[in-house]
């Protein structure tokens, strides 16, 4: 079971389920929020600022690796996407990674899955940042999707089916726009363990 704090929302407080919190975090300006395995530190959170949570993560690896991975480029752009299930309804976005300042979002699309989000999230920012001439590179959590955007190829076992078409009709224009295009900008792995969640993180985990 997932705990939320909402520090910034309609209504800040402690929830228990994700469709509590989004009702707070919806469409909200600068909303703050996340999610947390216990109620014991989701109330520890509740009593901190969200200043304190953000991003925080726990790790196993070794300073050594930790050095070998460095930090994350600046500027960059991050991508994320959410499922309710899997397939569930999906939306996916994409933000600056150092202020988190949203560029995009798209969404819910019926009956996707999270590699499927990831994967159009991807194309949708290089074919964006095509056209503004925007180099910095594209962090994604997903290898699936990063190997599908370098081989051009959605590669999703997810069934057409009457409540996906509109999903299914994007992923052939990515396909389509990625077999037409060059590109230059990087797409490269965001290293969770190393940095905490991805900025486009949805907080639903």
């Amino acid at each position: 079971m997932k705990y939320y704090v909402v520090w910034k929302g309609r209504t800040p407080g402690l929830y228990t389920s994700w469709a509590e919190c989004e009702a707070q975090v919806k469409s909200f300006p600068g909303a703050e929020y996340k999610s947390f395995d216990s109620r014991a530190a989701a109330e520890e959170a509740l009593r901190g600022n969200y200043a304190d949570y953000k991003g925080q993560r726990t790790t196993t690896l070794s300073p050594a690796r930790l050095i070998a991975i460095g930090q994350p480029i600046v500027p960059s752009y991050a991508v994320d996407a959410a499922c309710e299930a899997n397939p569930g309804p999906l939306e996916y976005r994409c933000v600056e990674t150092a202020t988190r300042r949203e560029i995009f979002h798209q969404g819910p699309f019926e009956h996707g899955t999270n590699n499927v989000g990831e994967f159009l999230a991807i194309v949708h920012a290089l074919a964006l940042f095509q056209k503004k001439d925007i180099t910095a590179p594209i962090y994604s959590d997903s290898r699936n999707a990063l190997k599908w955007v370098r081989e051009k190829q959605c590669k999703t076992r997810l069934k057409r089916d009457e409540w996906n078409a509109e999903l299914f009709e994007l992923i052939e224009r990515a396909e389509a726009w990625l077999q037409r295009n060059d590109y230059a900008t990087r797409i490269l792995k965001w290293e969770t363990k190393a940095w905490g969640e991805n900025p486009a993180d949805f907080g639903r985990k």
